[in-house]
């Protein structure tokens, strides 16, 4: 079997993040974590979250989702493969709990985590999501929780993807950066496929999904959604929920 890491998208993908989080602030994205839309997704999968085993973020970042879950009590690990940002995650607080490491070779023992989280990160993998899952199965408790969330190819994505194409542009938005959608059932098939039971799959952040359209659904600042977006967000979650349904959850268990 191939090396999933081995590859010029992977390490240019990797470089990415690091000039991302190089630039980027823990009190914004933290800010950006507090936000209406997020919290709504946090509240969603924290009644299947352990409050007394260990639970992984893997890909935290700037550790914006840690700090928050250990504010609510939880036992949450951070592990990202951009060194820098764990160094300005710990520069913000000593205290948190932090490791270097990829999805694809994590630093845990077998059946030792209550819980694996993932944030916006299993898209960014040209070969795709599965050697992660596998690993991340390989971690966890019988019993453990998955929690995932990847974007969803809503409408506006189509229209952009669709206007690329037409325009003879390149449907990857950075050449070095890759970032892929999935379908609820393409989705539902890899968590499956690598062993897990689906307990929740849930459409999220409609809200986000109409900030990608611009002009008056931004509001001034880092990734803010306007009033107008918050409300129109709210109707289309009821009316069409999966239409304009920017990031899947999805939230499973290791049997």
């Amino acid at each position: 079997m191939s090396n999933p890491t081995e590859g010029t998208r992977y390490d240019s993908t990797r470089q990415a993040w690091q000039d991302i989080w190089s630039g980027a602030s823990v009190d914004v994205e933290l800010e950006v974590v507090h936000s209406a839309r997020s919290m709504d997704t946090i509240h969603a999968y924290l009644p299947y979250l352990p409050q007394d085993d260990v639970i992984l973020e893997a890909g935290s970042g700037l550790s914006a989702v840690v700090i928050t879950l250990r504010q609510m009590g939880y036992n949450v690990v951070g592990l990202d493969y951009a060194e820098n940002a764990l160094h300005v995650s710990r520069g913000y607080d000593p205290s948190l709990s932090l490791a270097v490491g990829d999805v694809h070779a994590l630093p845990f023992l077998g059946n030792s985590v209550g819980a694996y989280l993932s944030f916006g990160v299993l898209e960014h993998f040209e070969h795709g999501m599965n050697p992660a899952l596998l690993e991340a199965y390989r971690i966890l408790k019988p019993g453990g929780v998955l929690v995932l969330t990847i974007p969803y190819p809503n409408v506006v994505h189509r229209l952009v993807k669709w206007r690329r194409k037409a325009q003879g542009v390149s449907t990857l938005t950075d050449e070095d950066f890759y970032e892929s959608t999935y379908t609820r059932q393409m989705l539902e098939s890899e968590v499956v496929k690598a062993g897990f039971e689906t307990l929740l799959v849930q459409p999220t952040s409609h809200s986000f999904t109409l900030w990608g359209l611009g002009g008056a659904f931004r509001a001034p600042g880092y990734y803010k959604t306007s009033a107008l977006a918050e409300r129109g967000g709210s109707l289309l979650r009821k009316v069409l929920p999966w239409a304009f349904n920017y990031m899947t959850l999805i939230v499973a268990r290791k049997p």
